[in-house]
């Protein structure tokens, strides 16, 4: 296998843009989630992306295929601009030297803000006759009342067709849409698309914005929301008195390179991904559940991909997401492979809030910037696991803080684990510099 190192990373969440701003902030303890006003129930508090900018100028002949974007997509577009720039180089020598056919692509999106259809609601209500739909007179109305382009902005490949042309990338490539571990995935194709010898470098970028209507209401639904009743500092990973997640909106990327490629170009290089697993973990209950131990074969596999153990790690950041029956399968996920060996977990998600696609990618940046500053990021908001854990000793080996701890010395390297609905789960180990 090719050595490949990371040089590139770009993030935008609620807390700001940037690797160096995140950290900053996630020193300060700081959190993006904010009382939207004017809202109410499950919208009153959401981490929202003020402050959208791009790193580089998009190109004319381009700029008019902006207006086709979605909010996930023009987040993702931001992070992608932000990791290129982040790497040393530009739009136009972004591959100096390398084929376009050599530079890989791989996007992962969750974006939801067109899930409720609500650009029809001219249409439809010009098409109502009483209860009932007139469907002659809606498809008539719905050519004066709804944009044809509406399909481009609900396509899961929206980002991909702007972003490939921007930075002429046109290697191997794909788009995913599978909620919160496809950034994980992403990550995977892209480090594969170089062990591989199919590219020189990669692009692995994850989107998306939980922050409209319907999927909030479906979330809601399924017991993933957070009632808020302690405002912002209701999102709690892993502390006994969580009771779901605060949405989100976000981009996040990683520039990957051959290492010889890299450091024949001075470039600098934070780290290198060591290993990746990717598994579906089944429940056996007959409605949608989590498994008992949703991240364990994840993380082993990721672990023996790089021919190591828990023993070598610095901490682990798991998905986090601050549902009781998630968070507890994950606490045993991690009870299992550890041999009894104390380890630090940290849960990163109430900084920006759930950024669904975004989140495995930006928890990656996160997490190697934490390195850089040899600390174990905080869990905002925990005081106590489950008592279950509690009452057989295991908040002993299962290290977790709502304050920032020193980092183990001559630990360089980490494990960051997502999973999502219906069991999906990803882990990265990452050697930092």
């Amino acid at each position: 296998m090719k050595e490949v190192a990371i040089t590139g990373l770009g993030i935008i969440s609620s807390i700001g843009k940037g690797a160096d701003e995140h950290i900053r902030a996630v020193k300060d303890k700081q959190t993006g989630i904010r009382e939207i006003a004017g809202t109410s129930g499950i919208y009153k508090y959401q981490g929202v992306v003020e402050n959208l900018s791009y790193d580089f100028e998009i190109p004319g002949k381009l700029a008019g295929q902006m207006r086709f974007l979605n909010r996930g997509s023009t987040l993702g577009l931001s992070a992608a601009l932000n990791a290129v720039k982040d790497a040393g180089v530009t739009c136009e020598s972004c591959s100096s030297g390398i084929a376009p056919g050599r530079r890989a692509l791989y996007i992962a999106t969750g974006d939801f803000t067109k899930v409720g259809y609500d650009f029809m609601y001219p249409a439809t209500k010009a098409a109502l006759q009483g209860n009932v739909i007139d469907y002659e007179k809606l498809n008539k109305s719905a050519l004066d009342k709804v944009s044809p382009f509406f399909l481009l902005e609900s396509i899961s490949n929206n980002l991909f067709s702007v972003l490939s042309a921007v930075l002429d990338f046109k290697g191997p490539n794909t788009t995913l849409s599978s909620l919160s571990p496809c950034g994980g995935q992403a990550l995977e194709l892209a480090l594969r698309s170089i062990n591989q010898g199919r590219a020189d470098i990669a692009l692995a970028v994850g989107c998306g914005s939980w922050l409209s209507p319907v999927p909030m209401y479906e979330m809601e639904g399924l017991g993933l929301l957070s009632g808020c009743s302690s405002g912002a500092a209701s999102f709690r990973p892993f502390d006994r008195k969580r009771d779901g997640f605060i949405a989100g909106e976000g981009g996040a990327a990683i520039l990957l390179e051959r290492s010889d490629l890299a450091k024949s170009r001075g470039a600098k290089i934070y780290g290198f991904i060591r290993g990746i697993g990717n598994f579906v973990e089944l429940s056996d209950a007959p409605a949608i559940s989590v498994p008992e131990r949703v991240i364990e074969k994840c993380m082993l596999t990721a672990l023996k991909q790089y021919n190591t153990d828990v023993s070598t790690l610095s901490f682990i950041s798991p998905h986090g997401s601050g549902t009781q029956k998630g968070d507890a399968s994950e606490i045993r996920s991690i009870l299992s492979i550890i041999d009894n060996n104390p380890i630090h977990v940290c849960g990163m998600k109430p900084y920006t809030g759930h950024m669904g696609a975004a989140s495995d990618i930006g928890e990656i940046i996160i997490g190697i910037k934490a390195q850089e500053e040899r600390i174990i990021p905080a869990t905002p908001n925990f005081s106590s696991l489950d008592k279950t854990f509690v009452d057989s000793g295991n908040d002993k080996k299962i290290l977790i803080s709502n304050e920032h701890m020193n980092a183990p010395g001559g630990k360089n390297s980490f494990l960051s684990v997502s999973y999502g609905v219906g069991g999906q789960s990803s882990a990265v180990v990452v050697e930092t510099r």
